[in-house]
């Protein structure tokens, strides 16, 4: 494996880390709402884009997932959790 024959400097490591930088993204705000939002894209807010309605606003999702209905299907790992809560309860009583 090759060996570099100097330490590199810390001047010359330093210039090289210039340019590795994180860059700012381009907001702007919206002309209808006044939000912030990236450039050449629709509000999310207000579902505008160049002056004209383009989609509804989103709403904001619920943190909380959503169930699935089972239809009355059951899994039959479900019945043998059924059973054992069941006799745990009467053996503490």
């Amino acid at each position: 494996m090759a060996v570099p024959f100097r330490r590199t400097s810390k001047t010359r490591k330093r210039m090289r880390r210039t340019h590795f930088k994180l860059g700012v993204p381009g907001l702007v705000t919206c002309p209808h709402c006044g939000a912030l939002i990236p450039a050449h894209t629709v509000c999310p807010k207000c579902g505008y884009y160049k002056g004209e309605k383009v989609i509804g606003p989103v709403e904001e999702a619920s943190t909380a997932p959503k169930a699935k209905a089972t239809k009355g299907k059951k899994k039959a790992g479900d019945k043998k959790v059924a059973e054992t809560s069941t006799v745990a309860e009467e053996k503490a009583e």
